[in-house]
């Protein structure tokens, strides 16, 4: 995987005081991918060290007045046009630069206050498609022992769990909010265990429950609840799904987006009972960019075929009909299942990273499938799902 990363943040001193600003969490995964250090400022002819720069409108200006938006704009190019010859996915840049910043720049007052937009650069990355992320979204999604990583497996997905180096277990009935009289479906188990994979600090989860075992949206996401608690800050959806026929293939791939079509919401009620300071949840990029652009990065690299859309939930537990898998299909859907979108809902509310992975064991409304066939499908992608999510890990 190839990825971008602003010099400074891998300790090369070529900020504008002449020193660095090194990352530990930026370092360590461009040890495990293919790295290309960028600074526009330098590249764009620059001196190190230099007067502090910031935007001001559509131009950069150093403290003193002076335009340098040419300098900045040439070195954006030069370094936008070495990310394109590399094929890079994801650009990792200094967080408020006015080359590098994502989402928000010094406003040019010299006061440290911050304004809505990209630096110089990160523009032109924006336009080539690049998903770009500063270094507090790395550290954010780092996984430690504090803050392990979460992933709830969904049917005949839970072979995965198999491979915790366990620490401890836990029974779902001893978690806060889900039901007592729970039962597993064939294909799910309720046990998480709480260890590492690979090193990495994980919570497995290897079962749900559903809506349409006749559960609330509450006790549905109770296992979201409970990953929060113990400190998870990323959290790995899996599901199986049907793939809508024109829009997705059988097979694995990576949740880009979701319809809720279950007709609930678990932020409905009290929302201080959910942990929640308000029920009013921003649900744009539910699914972490950053996260995404990972899991296709390690799948291109493995060679795991992989595809990417949009899921569709419902409630099930009978399976779509013609004229509903037409439907998605104007809608702009890929994948249709029954359980995720009410957890992903839940995780965005808490504030946590969500990565959401399927197995499109079927063609939805082909008149073929049945629970059976379901898990026969997760049986026979058991080893590529599985070194996908190691991978995941791995980099993260």
């Amino acid at each position: 995987m190839d990825v971008v990363v602003s010099a400074c943040l891998l300790g090369e001193a070529c900020r504008y005081d002449g020193g660095s600003k090194p990352n530990e969490a930026v370092r360590q995964l461009a040890s495990r991918v293919r790295v290309h250090p960028v600074c526009p400022e330098t590249a764009g002819g620059l001196p190190v060290p230099r007067p502090p720069a910031e935007q001001v409108g559509d131009r950069v200006q150093l403290r003193d007045g002076t335009d340098v938006t040419a300098a900045f704009a040439r070195g954006a190019q030069a370094c936008a046009l070495a990310a394109r010859n590399c094929g890079a996915s994801l650009a990792v840049l200094k967080a408020r630069s006015p080359s590098c910043g994502v989402g928000f720049v010094y406003d040019g007052t010299y006061s440290g206050k911050l304004t809505r937009g990209n630096g110089v650069y990160a523009q032109l990355l924006e336009g080539e498609g690049i998903c770009m992320v500063t270094e507090e979204v790395v550290e954010s999604c780092k996984p430690s022992v504090e803050h392990p990583v979460a992933i709830v497996l969904g049917t005949g997905l839970g072979h995965l769990s198999s491979l915790v180096h366990p620490v401890r277990r836990i029974d779902y009935h001893d978690i806060d909010g889900f039901p007592a009289d729970a039962r597993p479906i064939s294909g799910h188990r309720f046990e998480a265990t709480v260890g590492t994979v690979d090193d990495v600090p994980v919570v497995v989860y290897p079962g749900r429950i559903h809506l349409y075992q006749g559960y609330s949206a509450a006790e549905v996401t109770a296992l979201v609840r409970h990953a929060h608690r113990l400190g998870c800050r990323d959290i790995v959806f899996a599901c199986a799904t049907g793939a809508i026929p024109g829009n997705a293939h059988t097979g694995l791939g990576i949740l880009t987006d979701h319809l809720n079509l279950t007709g609930v919401n678990p932020l409905v009620g009290d929302a201080s009972q959910r942990g929640l300071e308000t029920p009013f949840v921003d649900m744009c990029d539910a699914y972490s960019p950053y996260l995404r652009t990972i899991a296709r990065g390690v799948a291109d690299d493995l060679g795991i075929a992989v595809e990417e859309g949009v899921y569709a939930g419902v409630v099930g537990p009978s399976f779509e009909t013609p004229a509903e898998v037409r439907m998605l299909a104007s809608l702009g859907v890929s994948y249709v299942g029954m359980s995720t979108v009410l957890e992903v809902i839940a995780a965005k509310a808490l504030g946590m990273n969500v990565l959401g992975l399927t197995l499109a064991a079927n063609y939805s409304g082909d008149g073929s499938v049945t629970h059976q066939s379901v898990l026969e499908e997760a049986q026979r992608n058991a080893d590529s799902f599985e070194r996908l999510v190691r991978g995941i890990l791995h980099l993260l």
